[in-house]
């Protein structure tokens, strides 16, 4: 789900990895399901009593809207109340009454957004119930709120919390003398925010890994705090003495851990190396994958990789739009997380527990302020604007989905 979608294209070509070749449907820019043909489902991704749908929408505390209802809030569905367009389907901006939910007129009530499967699209009806599976009973401040669903026929729609500002994606990689880009302390305030409702996903009795974090999954609300959205391809992550969930590879091309890549295996580490991506796109201000850039710089974490290695070379590739409004100690610490979590070697990546903590840290940290220095390279236009985080709560305070079988 998102406010602003990119366009997603459906390709024939399969995507290559070192070790062999995906069956993939591939989508331009940061949409791509990367499916594996050849990886066997296996006994750790089959809890032993998977719910079925009508179990999942009787449990979900969700409202149950009738389609008519949801013509009427947008509008009949009109196309000047289009908010995006993604794999799923269109996003439409809508109006309900804040207390019976009803549809109500535009400008005098609640404003959400309605999300409608597109029949011909590349996602689907399990997509659809995995997502009333995970946010019918999830709650938290760093995730986006699910209000309700409609099933009508071959109608499927999801109705979400209105998020003002858009996603991340938009605000990261916009460009115009007219748009002002993210300032430091926001960035930070939503690196922040976006690991912490990771941190919540996979702290749960029943773990859940998300899979499919990027930045245009990333909405903000008015005062730019972040939430996650989209948990169509979210999974129960491993239960037991398991060490991994086995799964058809999917995802999006940028982001997925190389070794979940080549085996198909899911861990909470995948989840981990996207989070890493996604703080190198907020540091440089440059897509994960983008082949208008320069031979050798279309890969991101390839070509950022040996300037995070080396504390001078650092500055190069963090982006010049925020010069001045950073302390380059902070930077550097920020860059240091950002190559742990990109780690080939998942069991040196931290954990999101720990990716908040340092976060947090930078944040806070008077030492920082008084032992940092500017980049050398800028021009200081005054101190860092400071940007508390958001207030902690603890994870065990709010409910958790049961375990469900919803992909291979």
């Amino acid at each position: 789900m998102g406010i602003c979608f990119s366009n997603q294209i459906k390709a024939e070509s399969p995507f290559h990895t070192g070790t062999g070749v995906i069956s993939s449907r591939m989508v331009s820019g940061d949409g791509i399901e990367l499916s594996n043909s050849s990886s066997k489902r296996s006994s750790s991704s089959v809890p032993p009593t998977p719910r079925t749908e009508g179990e999942i929408l009787q449990s979900s505390n969700l409202k149950s809207f009738g389609f008519s209802d949801l013509k009427a809030a947008t509008r009949n569905f009109r196309p000047d109340s289009v908010l995006g367009e993604g794999g799923f389907g269109s996003v439409f901006k809508g109006w309900i009454d804040e207390n019976s939910l009803a549809a109500s007129k535009p400008g005098s009530s609640l404003v959400v957004a309605v999300k409608r499967l597109n029949q011909d699209g590349w996602q689907g009806h399990k997509e659809w119930l995995a997502e009333i599976n995970y946010l019918g009973q999830l709650r938290h401040p760093n995730l986006v709120r699910l209000i309700g669903y409609c099933l009508e026929d071959e109608h499927r729609l999801l109705v979400y919390e209105f998020m003002p500002k858009g996603s991340m994606e938009n605000h990261l990689f916009r460009r115009g003398s007219y748009f002002e880009p993210l300032s430091w302390s926001l960035r930070m305030k939503i690196a922040i925010g976006a690991a912490k409702g990771l941190a919540f996903l996979h702290n749960a009795e029943t773990q859940v890994i998300y899979r499919d974090f990027k930045t245009s999954n990333i909405l903000l609300d008015s005062n730019y705090n972040a939430k996650l959205s989209d948990f169509g391809l979210a999974r129960d992550g491993p239960t037991g003495d398991k060490s991994h969930v086995s799964t058809r590879v999917m995802g999006t091309y940028g982001y997925a851990a190389p070794e979940y890549l080549s085996t198909g295996h899911l861990t909470a580490k995948s989840d981990v190396y996207s989070y890493g991506v996604v703080l190198l796109e907020i540091l440089t201000g440059k897509k994960a994958i983008d082949k208008n850039r320069p031979t050798g710089e279309h890969n991101l974490v390839e070509w950022a990789k040996p300037y995070l290695t080396n504390k001078r070379r650092i500055f190069r590739v963090i982006d010049a739009r925020i010069e001045g409004q950073y302390l380059a100690d902070r930077a550097v610490k920020a860059a240091n997380l950002a190559l742990q979590c990109i780690s080939m070697d998942p069991r040196s990546r931290p954990n999101m527990d720990e990716v908040v903590s340092a976060l947090e840290n930078l944040q806070d940290s008077k030492e920082s302020s008084k032992n940092g220095h500017r980049n050398n390279n800028s021009q200081s236009r005054g101190g860092p604007k400071s940007c508390k985080s958001e207030e902690t709560r603890k994870t065990t305070a709010y409910p958790r989905p049961k375990a469900s079988a919803l992909y291979a």
